[in-house]
């Protein structure tokens, strides 16, 4: 079972541009997604992901080159797992609840709470519009061909509803990042820990991958909101 540390980033305010929080995202180690799942043979993109957190907010950004890019739904809770999407599941307790957040390269989000793949609550907009994002699509260069899109994005605490979180530090939790794109010329399926599932699914919370939020200090804290 892979096992991800998330660092704490205590000099990052809560209205620090998304542009500043992506340039320090990429001062940091990338984790890749390098498990294919359910492939035939199709070309894969390549995926890599940084998460960090601050006092109040989860970080997180994902690069990805791909062949071909689909960007059609822009109001929240669509079902952007049909375009070129990137997701994040993450389960705070071992009761088989977790949440699932899925983003289209437009920055559209769906987020769900629930157990298991068919008991999800659609999150209310009021929640999922909290989530902030920075994304950004270029011609693919240096060697590879298609596209390559950035997607930045910051998470308060708060929008994790179920369970009431105030800051993230010294949590213990469970998760796994995928990405997909049902409807592409050629769907695909990436994920950072491995699953197994005889079709395409990745609601298997018992197979996650451990997430551990690093400690602030609370020195770091007082100074962050002073």
């Amino acid at each position: 079972m892979k096992h991800l540390t998330v660092p704490f980033i205590p000099d990052l305010p809560h209205e620090s541009p998304l542009a500043l929080v992506s340039d320090r995202l990429d001062q940091l180690p990338a984790q890749y997604l390098e498990v294919a799942l359910w492939t035939n043979g199709e070309p894969l993109p390549k995926v890599a992901f940084v998460m960090a957190h601050g006092q109040d907010c989860l970080y997180l950004k994902y690069k990805v080159e791909e062949e071909t890019v689909l960007a059609r739904y822009r109001s929240i809770n669509e079902p952007v797992y049909k375009d070129s999407c990137v997701e994040f599941f993450l389960s705070f307790g071992d009761d088989g609840t977790y949440y699932n957040l899925e983003v289209n390269c437009l920055g559209t989000c769906l987020l769900a709470y629930g157990r298991g793949r068919d008991n999800r609550k659609l999150l209310p907009a009021s929640i999922v519009s909290a989530i902030e994002h920075l994304a950004h699509l270029k011609v693919c260069n240096h060697g590879c061909t298609g596209k390559a899109w950035e997607l930045t994005l910051r998470i308060p605490a708060w929008v994790f509803s179920e369970h009431q979180l105030e800051r993230f530090s010294g949590l213990q939790a469970r998760g796994n990042f995928y990405k997909c794109g049902e409807d592409l010329p050629a769907p695909h399926y990436l994920a950072w820990q491995p699953i197994e599932a005889p079709e395409p699914d990745f609601h298997r919370p018992e197979q996650f991958g451990r997430i551990s939020f690093a400690s602030a200090s609370f020195d770091s804290i007082n100074k962050h909101i002073s």
